[in-house]
């Protein structure tokens, strides 16, 4: 008998979630979080999916709906959303050592010693401890491998009041996947569903009883896994989280934007951003690649985009050098007369920050470049992002992106920390 067991922890509608936390009066209202650029809906309260707006829909096409039905409407504030994650994570190793973070609003905890064990009562007080530290609703999955953890925290979300369910039970489990459409198994798509049906596999139950050998000859290892999982074999561990190969921060401008200079300002602040991760990981580049492109969803424009790389002699994580070598690569890429959407820089190779392989002729500084680097990565830390930066990301930022509802970053920034009368 497998006594493994996995528990998905997913907070609830978490950017509406983290909004409702600093502002009480959001409760039980419709609530939707829009994407950059105040684009697209990216989270939804209860109560706006209530209104039949889906997650993804354009803004502009459900103003009307919104506005019909005094939905409140929120400009994403992600400095704010990730802060509040580390907050939900952190209480959750507080309680259980054993965590993947898999996203910014979920986890995966595998429990030690289940034997021994009230699991269901050990997970309704993790729930409840989270709410009390951090203000965030969370639903939890119970099960015996990571993908029917999946489908427990799915059902603990939509079909109980207590917010955790436990799909250990053989004949709980075949029960509840008869009816569900193979595809709302974590990991299968569109596609994988329509290759799963032509083989006459159209529910979760009807893979689950599926020949494993049959499923690999047609599909492949990793749906053979899955097999294995929906039948209690965990054949998916907890993953150790690794630095990234490469390192991308890109955003669309908050309008056109001609002029070369406003265009140098964001590809600063985004190179910024991008130097502030790869130090954070630990770790060094051994090159860049930066792009420009015009808005292709606007074709009767005219259109441009180009990019270009560059290998530095020494791997850094100096945000000067980077800065200083991507805006040069900007001047050769960009080209007068059209309007740009957005730029962006791909941090590339990247190796540990104690790489010190270098050719003989080489000029190293590394250290005081570091002891610099380290001096700025603090002080924003302790006192809030962009406490210093750099001249080059500008000061009006007209290229800035449109963000016309966002709240305060009230655990980020100390002039926006919440305020009681």
């Amino acid at each position: 008998m497998n006594n493994t067991v996995f528990v998905l922890a997913d907070c609830n509608n978490f950017y509406v979630s983290c909004e409702r936390v600093f502002d009480p009066s959001l409760d039980n209202k419709p609530v939707v979080v829009l994407s950059n650029n105040d684009g697209c809906v990216v989270s939804r309260s209860n109560e706006a999916k209530s209104l039949g707006i889906p997650m993804g829909a354009p803004y502009h096409k459900y103003e009307q709906v919104i506005k019909n039905n005094n939905v409140a409407v929120f400009s994403s504030n992600y400095q704010f959303y990730g802060d509040m994650s580390e907050r939900v994570m952190d209480s959750l190793k507080i309680m259980n050592n054993s965590l993947e973070i898999y996203s910014i609003d979920e986890a995966f905890i595998r429990l030690k010693n289940p034997k021994n064990l009230n699991i269901f009562n050990k997970i309704l007080t993790t729930r409840e401890n989270v709410s009390k530290w951090t203000g965030i609703p969370m639903s939890f999955g119970i099960a015996h491998t990571k993908t029917l953890s999946k489908i427990a925290n799915r059902i603990a979300k939509k079909k109980t009041n207590v917010g955790v369910f436990d799909i250990r039970q053989d004949d709980v489990c075949d029960k509840l996947i008869k009816k569900m459409p193979v595809e709302d198994i974590w990991g299968i798509s569109v596609n994988w569903g329509i290759r799963l049906r032509s083989l006459g596999v159209s529910t979760i139950y009807d893979l689950k009883k599926s020949n494993p050998g049959f499923i690999k000859k047609n599909l492949g290892i990793v749906l053979e896994r899955i097999v294995y999982e929906l039948n209690g074999i965990p054949c998916l561990d907890l993953e150790e989280s690794s630095p990234k190969k490469n390192i991308m921060s890109s955003k669309s401008f908050g309008k056109p934007i001609e002029d070369l200079k406003h265009i140098e300002e964001a590809l600063s602040s985004y190179t910024s951003r991008a130097c502030e991760k790869l130090r954070s990981q630990k770790s060094k580049c051994k090159g860049i690649y930066v792009f420009i492109k015009t808005n292709s969803f606007q074709p009767h424009r005219p259109q441009y985009r180009n990019g270009l790389s560059f290998e530095f002699e020494l791997p850094t994580s100096d945000t000067r050098i980077i800065v200083s070598k991507a805006k040069e690569i900007m001047k050769i890429i960009y080209r007068k007369g059209f309007s740009f959407h957005k730029c962006g820089i791909i941090l590339l190779d990247l190796v540990p920050e104690n790489h010190k392989q270098s050719h003989f002729f080489a000029y190293n500084d590394n250290d005081s470049q570091e002891e610099f680097m380290n001096l700025v990565d603090n002080l924003n830390k302790s006192m809030g992002p962009k406490t210093l930066f750099y001249l080059s990301q500008g000061i009006n930022k007209e290229w800035q992106m449109r963000s016309n509802n966002r709240s305060k970053r009230y655990t980020t920034k100390w002039s926006e920390i919440l305020e009681v009368n």
